[in-house]
């Protein structure tokens, strides 16, 4: 029984003037995996996930999700076709509840638009009661349904990051893309978040693919790793065997003279 190809990469290329920051990238992410995407500082990570998430249009090359091709949709059309994204940098509405922030992740779901809205029209009431009981189970599953009502931009860092987390899993994606979600986090936190994923993966079936500098992290969440050093691949397969790659080694800590 083959498992299959949920987003695939094919030759993707992406520069910038002259300068090229992704060259003839290639690779898989089979449906209901935890893959992490590493590599030093610079190599085209987030580039690439801006490429996936229509951020950037690619110069070449092909994006196909669930069979379906996506190079150079726009963002909002991609998030409907079931990709989702948090950030490096925790993109939040901090001047609005957390609720209504994780509601926010339903807007490609939602069916009615202003006239709906002013005429209050039944069919509209039910739909928002929809989207709201969504929003919570999200802030119930990553953990801060207490702090539903309060202010976003009051969180600590760490629910922050979950927070943004919820909404990406409100639009109710295939899989969901992790921009360094460990990212300022503490030891317990790290620890929490493995959970996290996984339980994203397991209880929910969305499909995972991350970022992340944090090789501890990394090793223990992942079922393959894909190595950019430079915008190129150097390296794709298991933890055991990427660890031990020559090419990575060389990447992370160099080599003598």
């Amino acid at each position: 029984m083959t498992t299959m190809a949920l987003l695939e990469v094919r030759d993707l290329r992406l520069s910038f003037g002259g300068l090229k920051v992704l060259q003839d990238i290639s690779f898989s992410v089979e449906k209901g995996a935890i893959n992490s995407l590493i590599g030093p500082n610079g190599a085209g990570k987030t580039s690439l996930f801006n490429c996936l998430t229509g951020f950037y249009k690619p110069k070449g090359g092909s994006i196909r999700l669930g069979g379906r091709p996506i190079t150079g949709l726009p963002p909002h059309r991609i998030t409907a076709l079931g990709l989702a994204r948090t950030f490096q940098n925790i993109r939040l509405f901090k001047e609005m509840s957390v609720l209504e922030n994780a509601m926010s992740g339903q807007h490609c779901r939602s069916r009615h638009g202003i006239v709906s809205a002013i005429l209050h029209l039944p069919s509209q009431r039910r739909e928002e009661e929809r989207i709201r009981a969504a929003g919570m189970r999200w802030l119930d599953f990553v953990g801060i349904a207490e702090h539903a009502h309060r202010l976003a931009g009051g969180l600590s860092y760490g629910d922050q990051r979950r927070l943004e987390l919820a909404r990406a899993l409100a639009s109710t994606p295939e899989i969901i893309l992790l921009d360094e979600p460990a990212a300022g986090l503490n030891e317990r936190e790290k620890l929490d978040l493995v959970h996290l994923i996984r339980r994203i993966r397991d209880e929910t079936g969305v499909t995972v693919l991350l970022i992340e500098h944090d090789m501890g992290l990394v090793m223990q969440v992942s079922e393959k790793i894909v190595v950019f050093d430079y915008g190129q691949k150097i390296a794709d397969g298991a933890p055991e065997a990427v660890r031990a790659d020559p090419k990575v080694i060389e990447a992370y800590l160099g080599t003598e003279d």
